[in-house]
């Protein structure tokens, strides 16, 4: 792939908002140390959105992670 565009990763996600708000997220992880899915040579951005395309990220409904966080509780 040699440059991401939208249309590639709307292919995985439903809407533009969806897909702002999880490569925000994304981003988020990188800067924190999560291990990127694909090549570490771009930016934190492209690298989400790269990782968006290729379907190797997925959305966690909120319903989920709160059911989960209770359990730990």
């Amino acid at each position: 792939m040699a440059r991401v565009t939208i249309e590639d990763c709307l292919k995985e996600m439903s809407n533009r908002f969806a897909l702002v708000h999880m490569a925000g997220q994304r981003v988020r992880q990188l800067r924190r140390g999560a291990t990127p899915r694909t090549n570490r040579k771009n930016k934190d951005v492209v690298i989400a959105l790269r990782e968006i395309a290729a379907g190797k990220v997925t959305v966690v409904p909120p319903e989920a992670d709160e059911a989960e966080q209770g359990d730990r509780s």
